[in-house]
């Protein structure tokens, strides 16, 4: 079925659930009106429905492949990159001093949104883009800035990160990648880096890297390693693309899915590259552009959510099969009751997912304004909302399968594409795992008060109705583990923390569910009532498995759990 991007939804979202009214009344947003931001994600919408959803297809039967050192992107892919560019993808939220569009990081979230619906390994190169221009905004030198952002911001030159190297995965502090000194200001970088999401196109002028690299006699660990920008060309003394540096990708690697977007192994023989940010303080530069993504990636996993929920719920309503048990039914396997069952969960963790991860773009949006408060919240949603996203992807691309029966293991019906492309989500940008232990430690570190203002403000909204007092009932059971997660080793909150924060992900989802029911219609109440009667009590069985922290998984020596 054709691909519908859910604009409406959106609007619903931004006005009654996380209040995007405080957003637009910034002064620095005051362009962001109603009308013109719901203007914007109309033709967005259309760009995504009419020109990259059709891609998506392409991408993942006809795969980006390397020739002779060049790659060559999927069938149609230079034009709906360009109409992406053009329709200000990369320009979002950048700063207008250099052509950028100035917009909140929440209208950029609805953009990435429908964007990754249509086509999602496509939509990943504006989002690196979009991250490394928010690095070079705080860190990169007036010169730099000048030189870079207005041709990233156009989309006539594309960003990537290089953080990953064979040896040093999420201990990214084991890289061995060097940077030497020239004389000149400029340092040649040498190693490899792979998992380099589109560390070449053959669309774009110039693809400029940014590479984790270590400076001779730099301190061991994290704490030595700096941040250098890698142009793919040299620009000459008019800014253009110039001579070609010494890099090459030497591989692209085989994926389960995403297909259309090269994943490259990228080699750095004594390339010049420019220093950003402070000597060995690359990380902490370089995490300007990750926490960038990990929002990126939360929306995939609600993207894909989306894509896998409209083919699902289309089929249902178009396939007979068996004898339908309402009189006055559709004669389709809608009318089934575990069919039902499946597509109601579709769209209730659709929407919490969604919620979850466009309350934090406000929080972000808010805290970047200066309220600490916000900024606050958004550390604590960040790791939330790309775990619990993707994990939603994942498990909502998989029911979209078993609802289209033995058609959805068929690749025709391209099904079974969502959950290929989604899988890597949970990975990559910090495996989930991680973003679960950062929430129990460096957003643990101010004893708890950022995550308790979070259940505060849960419990305050909940009311005394049926649906309120669970929802309640919840945030108080999330405040007990939050106690009991303070209370433990570091150690044991790790070994409590995925489903610490998985119940804390169910508890949030049921806070944005309540307040779409007071908004909304009779079918925003189905949802909320399923979500709260059906999904929300998960949070308990959560909680009591986090409570039990790392007891148990030590009991078999390493070599007979491996044996």
């Amino acid at each position: 079925m054709p691909y519908r991007a859910p604009v409406d939804e959106y609007a619903f979202l931004l006005r009654h659930i996380v209040d995007f009214d405080r957003v637009a009344a910034l002064p620095a947003f005051a362009e962001a009106t109603p009308d013109m931001v719901g203007a914007m994600l109309a033709e967005v919408g259309r760009i995504c429905e009419e020109v990259l959803a059709p891609l998506n297809r392409q991408g993942d039967l006809h795969p980006a492949r390397l020739e002779n050192g060049v790659v060559r992107t999927s069938p149609g892919y230079a034009a709906g990159y360009r109409a992406m560019a053009d329709a200000g993808m990369t320009a979002m939220t950048a700063d207008p001093a250099y052509g950028g569009l100035g917009l909140p990081q929440t209208v950029a979230t609805c953009v990435n949104d429908m964007a990754g619906a249509a086509c999602l390994a496509l939509e990943l190169n504006p989002l690196m883009t979009q991250g490394q221009i928010e690095a070079l905004e705080h860190h990169a030198s007036d010169t730099i800035k000048a030189l870079y952002l207005p041709k990233l911001i156009s989309g006539d030159w594309c960003g990537t990160m290089n953080l990953t190297e064979p040896q040093a995965g999420s201990d990214v502090g084991a890289l061995a990648t060097k940077a030497v000194p020239n004389g000149d200001g400029t340092y040649a970088v040498t190693g490899q880096k792979i998992y380099i999401s589109w560390g070449d196109t053959d669309f774009a002028e110039n693809v400029v890297h940014l590479v984790l690299a270590r400076l001779p006699d730099a301190p061991g660990g994290s704490r030595g390693i700096s941040l250098f920008l890698v142009p793919k060309f040299i620009p000459d003394d008019a800014g253009a693309p110039g001579v070609a540096n010494r890099l090459k990708v030497v591989s692209l690697e085989h994926k389960l899915g995403l297909h259309g977007s090269p994943t490259c192994v990228m080699q750095y023989d004594g390339a010049t590259g420019w220093l950003i940010g402070d000597e060995n303080r690359g990380l902490a530069a370089m995490f300007t552009m990750m926490n960038n993504a990990r929002l990126g990636v939360a929306l995939h996993g609600v993207s894909i959510a989306e894509a896998a929920t409209q083919a699902a719920t289309a089929y249902a309503a178009g396939r007979k099969q068996g004898q339908s048990p309402l009189v006055d039914g559709t004669g389709m396997i809608v009318d089934h009751a575990d069919v039902r069952r499946m597509l109601f969960e579709m769209k209730a963790d659709t929407f919490a997912a969604r919620a979850l991860a466009f309350d934090l773009a406000v929080a972000i949006d808010l805290g970047r304004s200066g309220d600490a408060t916000a900024a606050a919240r958004a550390a604590v949603l960040t790791p939330i909302a790309k775990a619990f996203g993707t994990e939603m992807g994942i498990k909502i691309a998989n029911i979209g399968i078993q609802v289209h029966g033995g058609m959805g293991f068929i690749e025709e019906t391209g099904v079974a594409q969502f959950a290929r492309d989604v899988r890597v989500a949970a990975i990559y940008e910090g495996t989930n795992g991680i973003q679960a232990m950062d929430l129990v430690g460096r957003k643990m570190a101010d004893g708890g008060a950022a995550i308790r203002a979070v259940i505060a403000q849960i419990s305050a909204a909940a009311g005394a109705d049926a649906l309120g007092a669970a929802v309640a009932g919840a945030a108080g059971e999330l405040a007990e583990a939050t106690d009991a997660m303070l209370a433990m080793e570091q150690n044991d909150r790790f070994g409590g923390a995925m489903p610490y924060l998985m119940g804390f992900a169910r508890v949030l989802g049921a806070h944005y569910h309540l307040r779409a029911a007071r908004a909304g219609d009779a079918t925003r109440m189905a949802l909320a009532r399923f979500y709260i009667q059906r999904l929300l009590p998960e949070a308990r069985a959560h909680f009591a498995q986090a409570a039990q922290g790392a007891e148990g998984l030590y009991d078999l020596p390493a070599q007979d759990l491996c044996a």
